[in-house]
Formats: C-alpha cells, structure tokens, sequence
C-alpha cells in the first residue's frame, strides 16, 4: 500500500518589519512593526482602499474627525487619520512594548493630535462611552480568533456620533444576509445593528466600512 504524504505544515510569512503612512502630512513615513505579540498591521493596499472610501465620504474633509483606534498595534490605521489632520485620535492598545513603541512614534512625529492610551480595549471602550466620548471613526482589527469582533462592536453603538463609521477587518466574512440565499440564518445580534457601506477583500483579509442602520 502506498503511502500517503506526510503534511506539510503552513507557515504564514512573518509580519513585515516597517509599514508606511499613505497619504497626509506623514506621508512615507517607516512606522516600526514589533516581531512579537502576533502583531498583523493592516496592508498598506488595503489602508489605502479604505482611506480613500472614508476620504470620498467625508469629501476630503478630516480637520473635524475624532477617531479612535481600539486595537492599535503598530497603530498605521490611526497614525494614517491624525497624517491626514484629524483632529484628534485616540490609539488604545494592551501591551506595554506596543505602547511604548507608539508612545515614540508619536514623539518622532510631533503627532500633538494624537492620544495613546494602554488599556484593554474593551474596558477603555465602555469608560469612554459612559464619560461621553463621541467620535466619528472607530478603527476595530482585533486579533483574530478570539472572538473580539462581536464583543467590540456592540460597544461602538455608544460611542459614534451620528453618521459615524466604523472600519472592521475580520478573517471571516461578517455574517450579513445575502439576499440570494435560501433559508438563510438570521444575522446574529451583535451585527443586526449594522449595515455595510463598503466591503472588499484582500487575500485572507475581510474589510469593511459600517454605519449605523437607521429605524424607519
């Protein structure tokens, strides 16, 4: 009997060791990625579709924006909105070498508009909420598998203005009924609140702006 090949086991490649800044005062900049902690910057391709979806809403208009990134890592997603001239943005992550790491890059850069924060992001989530805070972009890339996303998002509810957005990045599709699907299961609490303004995918990556759906 033959046998069968053995497995081979897959290797995700390691993260890349710089990302850059795409657009704004900061463009090209080099923002260090740690190679430790299971860190996954958002590509550069990918932040570049997804600014100019938010940039083409917001008719290039950031100098008002209040963003909040809840799980910063090498904090590309936020430090792109504050390059760009947001007025303020808030970076939350909870590891201490991610936040001194930020903590320098925000130095470097003389970034006055930008906050960093460590904190576990779902606690930081749900004080800011009940202190008030309001903000017009909430960045959500969570490690994924852990289940983050349907905690996280919920919060959010409590703290977008109106018309806000929120970017969420997945390794799944997010579970939105697709209308040629017979006997579909429902959408699951914690998105049924949601509808997608822009959705697309790169490689294993799922990424999507949300807005909140309005009651007839």
């Amino acid at each position: 009997m033959q046998k069968k090949p053995a497995k081979v086991p897959v290797h995700r490649p390691p993260p890349p060791k710089h990302v850059r800044i795409i657009g704004g005062a900061w463009k090209r900049s080099q923002l260090p990625v740690l190679d430790a902690l299971g860190l996954r910057p958002t590509p550069d391709r990918v932040r570049e579709t997804v600014y100019n979806w938010i940039s083409h809403l917001w008719d290039h208009q950031w100098q008002t924006a209040r963003v909040l990134d809840l799980f910063a890592g090498s904090g590309a997603l936020g430090l792109e909105a504050a390059s760009r001239g947001a007025a303020a943005v808030t970076l939350i992550d909870s590891h201490p070498q991610v936040v001194r790491q930020l903590g320098e890059i925000k130095d470097k850069l003389h970034a006055d508009n930008v906050t960093v924060q460590r904190a576990d992001a779902l606690a930081a989530a749900a004080t800011l909420a009940a202190r008030g805070a309001r903000y017009d972009l909430v960045f959500l890339d969570p490690p994924y598998q852990q289940d983050l996303l349907s905690k996280s998002l919920p919060l959010c509810l409590d703290l977008l203005d109106e018309d806000g957005l929120v970017y969420v990045e997945s390794g799944t599709p997010l579970p939105f009924p697709q209308p040629e699907t017979v006997d579909a299961p429902p959408t699951p609490a914690w998105l049924a609140p949601w509808r997608a303004v822009r959705e697309d995918k790169a490689g294993i990556v799922f990424y999507y702006l949300l807005q909140r759906r309005t009651v007839d």
